[in-house]
């Protein structure tokens, strides 16, 4: 439906010419955000760019850092550098820290929001299937035998806050990427 809505927009503004040159729409099956008009269609740089940086801290490779305050992510990967993504994490109230293990990998992940969320927000769905209108995103990895995911997301502008009921948000293009590189069994640290 909001797939369907984002190219419906697209042609009507296309047809009737009344969009500006900065007029954007975001793909969720990239996770890409697509300036329709300045660059061509072609994918415009995303707002927290993914990239390799230095890392002299004590975790082991494989190990994935989470800095809440600084809303990103870190994969150790040895000989001094880490992966550093931007990520959404959870707003007042709902922030957490502490070590978790990912023990289960999805590829779009179905959705079936808690009862704790349904009573703050019974307008929610009941069950979402997998897709690119499913809030998980496009993949997503389970914290130990918790509520908590990190997992893609189809709100794109939500990446560098603290907006979510505890789970790490990343960009759909940042976790395919982290989803290749981890496997179950690893270990997660979440620093508040």
């Amino acid at each position: 439906m909001r797939l369907m809505a984002l190219i419906t927009a697209a042609f009507v503004i296309a047809a009737t010419g009344s969009a500006s040159a900065s007029q954007v729409l975001y793909d969720p099956f990239t996770g890409r955000i697509v300036d329709l008009f300045s660059s061509g269609g072609r994918a415009a740089a995303t707002p927290i760019p993914r990239e390799e940086v230095a890392y002299t801290g004590k975790h082991r490779p494989g190990t994935i850092l989470v800095d809440a305050r600084e809303r990103r992510l870190y994969l150790v990967l040895g000989n001094g550098k880490a992966m550093k993504y931007g990520v959404g994490v959870g707003r007042p109230g709902f922030e957490w820290g502490g070590t978790k293990t990912i023990t289960r990998k999805a590829e779009w992940p179905t959705w079936t929001p808690p009862p704790q969320m349904l009573r703050r927000r019974p307008d929610l769905p009941r069950f979402m299937p997998g897709g690119p209108e499913n809030p998980m995103g496009a993949r997503a990895l389970y914290l130990g035998s918790s509520l908590y995911r990190i997992h893609g997301s189809n709100e794109p502008e939500t990446i560098g806050q603290a907006v979510s009921s505890g789970c790490i948000r990343m960009l759909n293009e940042d976790v395919i990427d982290l989803y290749e590189r981890v496997r179950v069994g690893t270990r997660v640290v979440v620093m508040r």
